[in-house]
Parts: structure tokens; sequence; C-alpha cells
């Protein structure tokens, strides 16, 4: 599995790195073995909420990192009697994160969307 720069902040975001200094890299061939590092500035490391809300099913919700950050990671959460996510991903742009569900037999759903946000350097 190959790393992008964006993909390690956000595993190190994940995993509750917000003063890492440096992040390692793992070789495409998935050798233990570590080939290269990047530094990470998780400076103004801040988690973002968009409480839950009944959306129609299907209905994109997002959340937006304040000015001057970017999302390093996020997630959804879909509530509700069989509610199921259908989708968490980042916005077009980096800067906020979409959460998307539906509901068995039900015509709206509960979402709630976080991003983690920091001003990535």
């Amino acid at each position: 599995m190959r790393l992008t720069t964006l993909t390690t902040a956000a595993l190190a975001a994940v995993v509750g790195c917000a003063g890492l200094a440096a992040v390692t890299a793992l070789p495409a061939s998935g050798s233990t073995t570590a080939t290269s590092s990047m530094a990470a500035d998780f400076s103004g490391y801040q988690i973002v909420k968009l409480p839950n809300a009944n959306v129609p099913n299907f209905t994109r919700r997002v959340v937006r990192c304040p000015a001057g950050k970017r999302a390093v990671g996020g997630g959804a959460e879909a509530q509700g009697n069989r509610a199921i996510l259908v989708g968490s991903f980042p916005t077009e742009d980096g800067g906020g994160w979409y959460g998307i569900g539906r509901q068995d037999g039900y015509n709206d759903v509960g979402i709630s969307v976080y991003a983690i946000c920091a001003d990535v350097g």
C-alpha cells in the first residue's frame, strides 16, 4: 500500500498523534523497514462536529473546518433503527468532511459528521 502525505497525516491524526514531529511511511512493498520520513505539522489541531440531524436518505451532510485549516481525517455516524452509513469522505477541497446515510423502512436518517482539522504545513 502506498501512503500519500495526506493519508499519512490522516493516519497520524486518527491515532491521536497531534504533537507528532515526523511520520514514517512504509515502502509500497509492504516491508516493515522504513525508507523515508515526512514531517507533519499538526498545529491548531481541532475536532469539529456537526450534531445529529434527520435528513432525507442519501442526503450529504457536510462539516467544514474553520478558516485556514484543512481536514486531516474525519468520520460520520448514521443513527436510527436500521440506519446504515453509506459514505464518509473528505470534501473535494479538503476543507471539510461529508457523511451520507440511509435508514431501511424510513424516508430519513440521523447523520452526525466529524472532521479532524489542523493547520497543515
